[in-house]
């Protein structure tokens, strides 16, 4: 598999369900040129890791906003699919669901498991000028962390080396 951390993100445009799950619209790349993108996918709707990341990120999302970034999640569930989930168990969020009906774009990203059918946990940062900046992928069954993903938004934001454990306000390496 090609890598993607350095290059630019894989173009899409997808079906998506606003976060309080009233209207549907389409996401696409473009959308978020200018701005600091957090796309996650997640394996399905109705699942039992899933929501606790989605609200997990959507509790934090005004500390995404104040760093300069939008936030985006994924399935290859279908748009209708989302608005139920929303509307029922998962509760209203503060940002999207996509809708990756094809599994193109968990496929483009080199996170689909073509014989189940759902895509892993990947977490892509991808920068104002459309470059993915970090990748992160989990198994199925492990949640990833809104602590971690701030940080390491907030570490590549500097442009500076960071060090292990970096913490925004703290120095940077000098090279």
């Amino acid at each position: 598999m090609e890598r993607l951390v350095g290059m630019e993100s894989p173009n899409f445009k997808m079906n998506a369900v606003t976060g309080d799950g009233e209207e549907f619209k389409t996401v696409s790349l473009d959308d978020y040129k200018g701005k600091w993108l957090v796309m996650f996918f997640y394996p399905a709707d109705f699942t039992f890791v899933c929501p606790t990341e989605i609200t997990g990120y959507s509790d934090r999302y005004e500390d995404f906003k104040k760093a300069g970034a939008e936030v985006l999640a994924v399935s290859v569930d279908s748009e209708h699919s989302h608005k139920a989930w929303i509307k029922g168990d998962l509760g209203k969020i503060k940002f999207p669901i996509a809708a990756d009906m094809t599994k193109k774009v968990a496929n483009d990203f080199g996170i689909l498991i073509e014989e189940d059918g759902v895509a892993l946990r990947g977490l892509f940062i991808i920068d104002p000028e459309g470059v993915v900046r970090y990748s992160v992928v989990h198994d199925l069954n492990v949640g990833r962390s809104v602590d971690e993903t701030l940080r390491v938004l907030k570490a590549l934001q500097t442009g500076g080396l960071c060090p292990i454990g970096w913490e925004e306000g703290e120095d940077l390496l000098e090279g």
